[in-house]
């Protein structure tokens, strides 16, 4: 299939207008509509129903939308794949939890210059299920992410077992003022066991559900929060934040997804970093 059909039947969904569409893509509506009718003859089926207001999808259509964007993902990584840099042997494509990628995946991006400085990276951020469809789908070689689901044909790995623990910026390590504490979003595992653990503790004032974003705010504002052992280690031996005394820890492992089917020496370097950086 042309990838310009996939590409113009986005822009219409993204613009809800022929017009418009045809605007974004500098090409005449004729060009677009001629695009739509040739996508709907290879399918069999209408996509959009036009009316006054726009153009809407049929039902055809909000089924294809579920595969047009990974059909131009997968045309960008083939075309980024035959064009690998001159003085490149590969190129890698790694996705990444925003909350793991400091300092964990900006070490790892270190350790790849300086050990496997000929392959070639694209790097991306996103949530964690989408980044597992996404090395489902050939379009990432590895995702690192929080507690994936096991998918076929996909291998899981553990990198490391991270700690959550809960810190403070009163220098006291106490929490005595609840109305300060920041709820941070770890996921449904650190939701069931705090919910356990601290149930006075699960409806505050301010839920986040970015850690690097509440880190932030804590160490700005003040207050408390459960973060990753290895974000807060360079605020606790600076004393910007403490450790909050005899609160309860709770495990947030860590792993590599990535398919069966891939490059298998090329994934195995950058496993090996990944190990490295996790065991370091």
């Amino acid at each position: 299939m042309d990838i310009e059909l996939a590409r113009t039947f986005l822009e219409i969904v993204s613009t809800r207008s022929f017009i418009r569409a045809a605007d974004r893509l500098n090409v005449s509506q004729t060009t677009v509509s001629a695009r739509i009718r040739s996508l709907e003859q290879q399918l069999g089926r209408p996509l959009f129903v036009r009316n006054k207001a726009g153009a809407s999808l049929t039902t055809a259509g909000e089924q294809f939308l579920r595969y047009a964007p990974t059909i131009l993902q997968l045309w960008e990584r083939a075309r980024h794949q035959v064009a690998i840099p001159p003085g490149r042997s590969a190129i890698l494509a790694i996705g990444g939890e925003l909350s793991l990628w400091h300092p964990l995946m900006l070490e790892w991006l270190l350790w790849m210059r300086r050990y496997a400085a000929d392959v070639a990276l694209r790097v991306q951020v996103g949530l964690p299920q989408g980044l597992v469809d996404e090395v489902a789908e050939g379009v990432l070689d590895i995702a690192v992410t929080y507690a994936p689901q096991n998918r076929p044909g996909l291998k899981i790995e553990q990198l490391l077992d991270e700690t959550l623990v809960l810190v403070t910026t009163d220098p006291t390590g106490s929490t005595s003022q609840p109305s300060d504490y920041v709820y941070v979003d770890w996921g449904p595992g650190f939701a069931f066991h705090h919910g356990l653990s601290l149930p006075d503790m699960t409806n505050p004032g301010l839920f986040v559900g970015l850690g690097p974003l509440a880190l932030s705010y804590i160490v700005q504002a003040g207050g408390s929060g459960y973060f990753r052992t290895r974000a807060v280690q360079p605020y606790l031996d600076t004393g910007r934040l403490h450790l909050v005394a005899e609160a309860p820890s709770f495990s947030y492992p860590i792993y590599a997804v990535f398919s069966a089917g891939a490059d298998e020496a090329l994934v195995k370097q950058a496993l090996d970093g990944l190990r490295a950086v996790a065991a370091g």
